[in-house]
């Protein structure tokens, strides 16, 4: 198979964007002041050993329910429109994409959005024209189409299986990741891949990656000095290849940072296609 693609994975929340998509979204709606609301999340995971994002999800169900304000797909789209990004995000994946076609013609960049933030949300967002596939929590609607109870629910630990479906090819969630597939008739070897996130719930996606020979980078808010220091703590601890300010226009640290790793991966693919094309063709 020839490996000529390559997948830039992102987080969203804090790494597309300041705050997370329910902050722009649904406790605005709903009435709800976020410190407090995420602070009573953490306490009922500690106390009953509930997956915290199981306790969100149901959270905000609870929190319309008692408000009678019913949630459909429809309202989460609508709410996408409030969600604010970080500096040159929407320009960046035209800018990336002819990086990418200026080094090589026949090689493509696909971009994917890994989150643990709602699903609904992000298929109205305005980048997701440039998004080959987002993968994200999600909901399950009644009849009359409003939802009732998480359906889908992406956790730190469970993102790592959906790089194994961009690795595999089998981005259907229907698609099962468990038979054998050998490394060479992977559509995207995780050494294509490159992982941006900006903390520590993306240490398990960063170190699968970073184990299997890809590449990752932690962003950070300028002057956070909190983040600042766990971006550090990622660099030191080898999680990471690079950090960067969450300063996406062109020509910034950031994109400078990843066009670097691009010419990495690129040298190892046209390596590889010249390598081939010299077996074949031997005395």
């Amino acid at each position: 198979m020839l490996q000529n693609k390559i997948a830039i994975i992102y987080d969203f929340d804090g790494t597309l964007t300041p705050k997370t998509m329910q902050e722009y979204t649904l406790l605005p709606k709903l009435g709800i002041e976020p410190k407090k609301f995420w602070k009573s999340i953490v306490e009922e995971s500690s106390s009953t050993g509930a997956e915290t994002m199981m306790v969100f999800m149901r959270h905000l169900l609870d929190e319309a329910n008692k408000k009678n304000i019913k949630i459909s797909k429809r309202e989460f789209y609508k709410m996408s429109r409030d969600i604010k990004y970080y500096q040159g995000v929407n320009e960046w994946f035209k800018h990336i994409n002819k990086y990418t076609k200026k080094l090589a013609k026949d090689v493509e960049v696909y971009h994917y959005i890994i989150s643990a933030g709602h699903y609904e949300i992000l298929e109205g967002i305005s980048i997701k024209k440039f998004i080959r596939k987002i993968f994200a929590s999600e909901y399950f609607y009644n009849d009359d189409g409003h939802a009732v109870f998480p359906k889908i629910v992406v956790t730190d630990t469970t993102k790592t299986q959906y790089l194994f479906r961009i690795n595999k090819g089998k981005e259907k969630l229907s698609d099962s990741i468990n038979q054998h597939m050998p490394e060479e008739k992977r559509p995207i070897p995780f050494d294509n891949m490159i992982y941006i996130g900006d903390g520590m719930t993306d240490v398990p996606s960063m170190a699968l990656i970073k184990k299997e020979g890809g590449h990752a980078i932690a962003v950070y808010q300028k002057k956070q000095k909190e983040q600042i220091n766990i971006c550090n703590e990622l660099l030191n601890a080898d999680r990471v290849d690079f950090i960067a300010e969450a300063n996406y226009k062109y020509n910034g640290e950031l994109y400078k940072r990843t066009c670097l790793l691009l010419n990495y991966i690129m040298s190892k693919i046209k390596y590889n296609l010249e390598l081939e094309k010299c077996k074949k063709y031997r005395l």
